[in-house]
């Protein structure tokens, strides 16, 4: 107990100073641009610039349809899993994590050699950076709907709505997401911070989302690159408060709390 006193406030302080001292040099360094350019010149310049609001509009919009596809598929199959048929639900989890396991360059590639030669609404890159991005959202939505269905009690929540005259998408719709609000808060939180900052599949797919804009930034003017990377963070940061926001409640059982 002594021990863990005395350490404690010493890995609080290193951890705090690992965190900030990056920033505060980032944000040092981002106000430097010359003495003929006020300190703000570099976030002016980001912030002025249509490629930047194209690309974070183009990321977020990717992002929210990410998350969608992935919700529509990972929710319905892990609550039939954990409701019917738990011995399935090793397969749903390890199909979940097999985006791991296929390279993101791999996975364009097979998109535009099955796609791009014309499939209708398929063919267009938009779309299949879409199921791109869909496919990699899986195994950190999976991991938390898994862990949200877990801390619940799926099959008694499900008796009670049935019993109270629940239709089975009222029951899905009205008691599991609800339920699962906090775990799909913070599955929807890492799906937005690895396709902001995705840069691969977007690339060979000519799409010239945020992560792209990002590193196109930093080749050509370093002093943006850092406002860049602050703002993005800030960002960042800006979600987690709204979805922090978002994220109160208690259990819903038919729509009755």
């Amino acid at each position: 107990m002594k021990g863990s006193r005395v350490w404690s406030p010493i890995v609080g302080v290193v951890a705090f100073l690992y965190f900030v001292v990056p920033l505060v040099a980032t944000a040092e360094f981002s106000v430097q641009e010359g003495p003929s350019h006020p300190f703000w010149a570099a976030y002016s310049s980001i912030l002025s610039s249509p490629q930047f609001w194209s690309s974070l509009r183009l990321s977020l919009f990717m992002a929210v349809s990410a998350v969608v596809i992935g919700l529509v598929i990972i929710v319905p199959a892990t609550y039939w899993a954990f409701l019917r048929a738990p011995r399935l639900q090793t397969w749903v989890e390890f199909i979940s994590i097999m985006p791991f396991v296929v390279p993101p360059i791999v996975l364009v590639l097979g998109l535009v050699h099955l796609y791009g030669n014309g499939f209708g609404p398929l063919s267009s890159r938009p779309i299949m950076l879409m199921a791109a991005y869909g496919v990699i959202s899986m195994p950190y939505l999976f991991r938390s709907v898994n862990n949200g269905l877990r801390s619940m009690d799926v099959r008694s929540l499900t008796e009670a709505a049935l019993s109270l005259g629940s239709s089975w998408p009222r029951v899905l719709f009205q008691v599991v997401f609800p339920n699962l609000r906090t775990a799909l808060l913070g599955g929807t939180f890492l799906v937005f911070a690895l396709i902001m900052g995705e840069y691969a599949m977007s690339s060979m797919l000519g799409l010239n989302t945020f992560g792209v804009y990002m590193l196109l930034t930093g080749e050509t003017r370093a002093h943006a690159a850092a406002a860049l990377a602050l703002i993005s963070l800030a960002l960042v940061w800006f979600l987690v408060g709204v979805m922090q926001a978002v994220n109160r409640g208690n259990v819903t059982i038919g729509g009755a709390r």
